[in-house]
C-alpha cells in the first residue's frame, strides 16, 4: 500500500468513527444504549439494515462466488422483498406496542419466560458463532496485505471492534452505518467502473457480458426443482423468503436496527427501502464478481489467489514441479485467451455458428484451467500439511491488491473494512442486549439499578467479542465464508421463524406446545443437516414448518394451559 493509500483508508474510517461516536454521545442509561433513543429517520434505518447484513464477507466472498459461480447466487434473495413487507405489516407493531428491547421479549408476552429463553438462546448460539466468522473476513485481507500472521490479526481486529461497540452502543452503530453504506457501494462502483477501463479497447461492455456468458457465468436463474441445488428460484422464493423473514424479524442484530426509528412509519418504510435495494445491491457485487473474470479471460490471473501459499512453495522442495505447473497454467490462459479473441471476432462478423463451436471449446480450455488448479492445490497440500488450498474469498482482494491504482486501492480496503465494522458492531450490540435483558436483567437480577445493567451490558459485549474472536480462529476451515454464514443461519432460523410465526398467527396455542415444537423441530433440522444432502436454504422452511405443524399437534394432546398475560418486567 502507498502512502496515498494509507491516507484514504485511515481518513475514511477515522471519520466514520468520529461521526458515529459524536452522534451518539447523549446515551446515558441502559435503554438509550441498548436500543438508542428512537430518533432515526427511514433513509438511516433502511442503510442500517443494509449495512448490518452486507458484512466485509458480502464484499470478499461474493465477487469471488460469482468468479467461481456465476449469477446463480442473486437467486438467494428473490424471497426478501416480500418478507419486508410482512415484517412492516405485522412484527413491527407488536415491537412498539409492546416497547420492547430485544425480540424475544414479546415470546414472554405471548407465551411464558422458558420459551422467551429458547428463543433467545438459539439467537445467541447462532449469531456468537457468524460474528466469528464475520471477525475472520477482514482479518484476511490485512494479513495478506501486511503480511501479518493471521491469528494475531483476528485478535487485533476483534479488539478493534470490541473497543468500538462497548463505547458508542446502539446509536453510534446505526449512525456509523449510514456512512459505511455510501462508502461500501460508492467503492464498488468505483470498481466496476476501473475494471471496465482496465479492459482492452477493443473489448466493450456489451462484449464482456458476452464472454461471461460464453462461459456460463452469466446464469442469473433457474426454474429447474431440486432440493440439493443450493441456487435456484424455487429455493429462493421459498426458502430465502422464510430465511430473510427469519433475520430481518427475529434476529436481534437486525431488530435493534429498526426499532431506533422514531415512528413505525419511519420503522416499516426503512424496512421497505431494504426491500427495494438489496436485490439490486447484490446484482452488482455479484457482477463485479463477473466482471473480474472477465478481466481474467484477458490477463493471466495467479495460479493461487492466495498469494503467500505461492511464495511458500517457491521456498519448498516442490518449488521446480510447482514453477512446472505455473507454466503449464500460463500456457492454458494464453490459448484460452486466443479462443475469447476468436469468439469476439465471431461475433463481430456475425458469425453465430462459429461461435457456439467457440463456446464448446471455451468451456473444455476452462475445465482443463480447474484441472490446473486442482493440481496445484493438492501439491500445496503435500509440500504444506496443513495449509489452507481454497482460495475462492482471496479472489477479489487479489485483483484489487494487483490491478487498482494507489488511492483506490486505500478505498476498496476501506470498504471492505467498513462493512466488516458495520456488522460486527451490529451483532456483538445485539447479543450483548440479548444477554443483558433476556437473560441477565430477567433472571439473574431483576432488582440491578439501571447504571448496573449498564455495566453489564458492556461487560456482556467484550465477553461475546472474545467468544467470536476465538471461533474466528476455527474459520478457515469453511469452504466459502458468505455460504457459511448463510448455512449456520438457516440451521436455527427456521426454528426461531416457527416460534413467532405460532405467536403471531395461532392463539390458541400456549407455552408447552411451542416449546417441545421447537426442540424437537431444532433437533431434526440439525440431524438432517449432518445426515443428507438437502440445500441449506430449505431447512429454513423445514423448521419453520416443523415448529408449525408440531405446535398444532401437541396443543391438541397436552393439558390446556391458562392464558398468559404479559409479564411486569419483559
Amino acid at each position: 500500500m502507498t502512502l496515498l493509500d494509507w491516507v484514504v483508508l485511515g481518513g475514511t474510517i477515522a471519520f466514520i468513527v468520529i461521526w458515529g461516536m459524536w452522534k451518539s454521545r447523549g446515551a446515558k442509561n441502559t435503554e438509550d444504549y441498548l436500543r438508542g433513543a428512537r430518533e432515526l429517520k427511514w433513509p438511516t434505518i433502511g442503510l442500517a439494515v443494509m449495512a448490518t447484513q452486507a458484512s466485509a464477507i458480502t464484499f470478499l466472498s461474493v465477487p469471488g462466488q460469482a468468479y467461481e459461480d456465476g449469477m446463480r447466487f442473486v437467486q438467494f434473495y428473490f424471497g426478501l422483498p416480500f418478507a419486508m413487507i410482512l415484517i412492516s405489516a405485522v412484527f413491527v407493531p407488536i415491537y412498539y406496542r409492546l416497547n420492547v428491547i430485544t425480540a424475544y421479549q414479546y415470546l414472554e408476552s405471548r407465551f411464558d419466560l422458558k420459551t422467551r429463553l429458547l428463543g433467545a438462546f438459539l439467537f445467541l448460539v447462532q449469531r456468537g458463532l457468524a460474528a466469528g466468522i464475520t471477525i475472520y473476513a477482514p482479518a484476511i485481507i490485512l494479513s495478506t496485505i501486511l503480511g501479518w500472521p493471521l491469528e494475531p490479526t483476528v485478535v487485533a481486529m476483534g479488539a478493534l471492534v470490541i473497543l468500538y461497540t462497548v463505547t458508542g452502543g446502539s446509536s453510534a452503530v446505526s449512525q456509523t452505518q449510514k456512512q459505511q453504506m455510501v462508502v461500501m457501494m460508492g467503492g464498488m462502483v468505483v470498481a466496476a467502473l476501473v475494471i471496465l477501463w482496465r479492459l482492452p479497447k477493443h473489448v466493450s461492455f456489451g462484449d464482456a457480458v458476452d464472454v461471461a456468458g460464453a462461459f456460463g457465468r452469466m446464469n442469473v436463474v433457474s426454474f429447474d426443482f431440486n432440493v440439493q441445488d443450493r441456487y435456484n428460484f424455487w429455493s429462493g422464493i421459498t426458502g430465502g423468503f422464510f430465511l430473510a423473514l427469519s433475520y430481518f424479524g427475529t434476529d436481534q442484530s437486525q431488530v435493534g436496527r429498526y426499532l431506533t426509528g422514531r415512528s413505525i412509519s419511519e420503522s416499516r418504510l426503512g424496512l421497505l427501502f431494504n426491500g427495494v435495494l438489496k436485490l439490486p445491491m447484490q446484482f452488482l457485487i455479484l457482477f463485479v464478481g463477473i466482471l473480474v473474470f472477465v478481466f481474467y479471460q484477458f490477463s493471466t490471473p495467479p495460479l493461487l489467489f492466495n498469494d503467500t501459499l505461492g511464495e511458500r512453495m517457491r521456498a519448498t522442495t516442490q518449488a521446480g514441479e510447482y514453477a512446472a505447473l505455473e507454466a503449464k497454467w500460463e500456457q492454458v490462459q494464453s490459448s484460452k485467451r486466443a479462443e475469447v479473441e476468436r469468439y469476439l471476432a465471431a461475433g463481430d462478423a456475425g458469425d453465430a455458428a462459429t461461435q457456439a463451436g467457440v463456446r464448446e471449446a471455451l468451456r473444455a480450455s476452462s475445465g482443463e484451467a480447474s484441472a490446473v488448479r486442482k493440481e496445484a492445490k493438492a501439491l500445496v497440500s503435500r509440500a504444506l500439511p496443513g495449509a489452507e488450498t481454497k482460495d475462492s474469498d482471496y479472489i477479489f482482494i487479489s485483483f484489487v491488491k494487483r490491478w487498482l491504482p494507489s488511492g483506490l486501492f486505500g478505498l476498496l480496503i476501506a470498504v471492505i473494512l467498513s462493512a466488516a465494522m458495520s456488522s460486527i458492531a451490529s451483532e456483538l450490540n445485539a447479543l450483548g442486549a440479548t444477554t443483558t435483558v433476556d437473560f441477565y436483567r430477567r433472571v439473574f437480577r431483576p432488582e440491578a439499578s439501571d447504571r448496573h445493567v449498564l455495566i453489564a451490558s458492556k461487560l456482556f459485549t467484550v465477553f461475546w467479542g472474545l467468544v467470536a474472536v476465538g471461533f474466528a480462529s476455527f474459520a478457515s476451515l469453511l469452504d466459502n465464508l458468505i455460504q457459511a454464514v448463510n448455512i449456520l443461519g438457516s440451521i436455527f432460523y427456521g426454528t426461531v421463524l416457527g416460534i413467532f410465526l405460532v405467536a403471531f398467527f395461532l392463539k390458541h396455542v400456549r407455552g408447552h406446545a411451542v416449546f417441545t415444537a421447537a426442540v424437537i423441530s431444532q433437533a431434526t433440522v440439525i440431524g438432517l443437516f449432518m445426515l443428507s444432502d438437502i440445500g441449506y436454504l430449505w431447512f429454513n422452511v423445514i423448521g419453520c414448518v416443523l415448529v408449525v405443524a408440531l405446535s398444532l399437534a401437541l396443543q391438541v394432546v397436552m393439558p390446556r394451559e391458562p392464558q398468559v398475560a404479559p409479564a411486569a418486567e419483559v
